[in-house]
């Protein structure tokens, strides 16, 4: 920012997103909680852009997939069938802490790469009977699959992976008898 620019008087909405970048930090472990109490004062206190920028000074402006775990309600029911047919899940969605998919003579798929996620342990329970579930998992998060394959296929290419600090953890589990679940590590943005 220009010096012009630094001068000019901070909005509320430029407020709020520098509480944010604060919140976010210190759930990134980037800044103490001890210190969130004092920074947030400071922008309380800004009059100017420029001082509102002191008070984020040393800190990253957050991405747009910063923000994976929210304090929003899921958007989508606990319990997804696809009998005789089939299920999509994808976009900008809040996922449950605990959700089930059931494949049976159908299929479904499931993509989390633009999911926000209501808690930051997930556990996605996957049932393919003479079906089959597809899930795609963002690179950027923690996955476990412990599945278990009876004459199907539970496959685990995703498995076991490890995400950055902090990011949710997504643990997927279940059965795939004469059908398949398949997780597929996607790229985001």
């Amino acid at each position: 920012m220009t010096q012009h620019e630094l001068d000019i008087l901070a909005s509320d909405q430029e407020r709020y997103a520098a509480e944010e970048r604060l919140r976010s930090a210190v759930e990134s472990g980037r800044l103490p909680l001890g210190e969130l109490a004092l920074r947030l004062d400071d922008v309380h206190a800004s009059r100017t852009r420029g001082q509102l920028e002191a008070a984020c000074r040393d800190l990253p402006v957050p991405g747009p997939r910063d923000a994976l775990v929210v304090d929003h309600a899921p958007t989508s029911g606990s319990f997804v069938a696809g009998i005789f047919g089939g299920f999509h899940r994808k976009g900008r969605w809040v996922v449950p802490p605990r959700m089930t998919f059931w494949s049976m003579w159908g299929g479904g798929q499931v993509d989390l790469t633009e999911a926000r996620f209501s808690s930051h342990d997930t556990q996605i329970r996957a049932v393919a009977l003479w079906g089959g579930t597809k899930i795609f998992v963002p690179e950027d998060i923690e996955v476990d699959v412990r599945g278990f394959g009876l004459f199907g296929v539970f496959d685990k290419r995703a498995a076991r992976r490890t995400g950055k600090p902090g990011t949710p953890r997504v643990v997927i589990k279940g059965l795939a008898l004469f059908g398949a679940v398949v997780t597929r590590t996607k790229e985001t943005g």
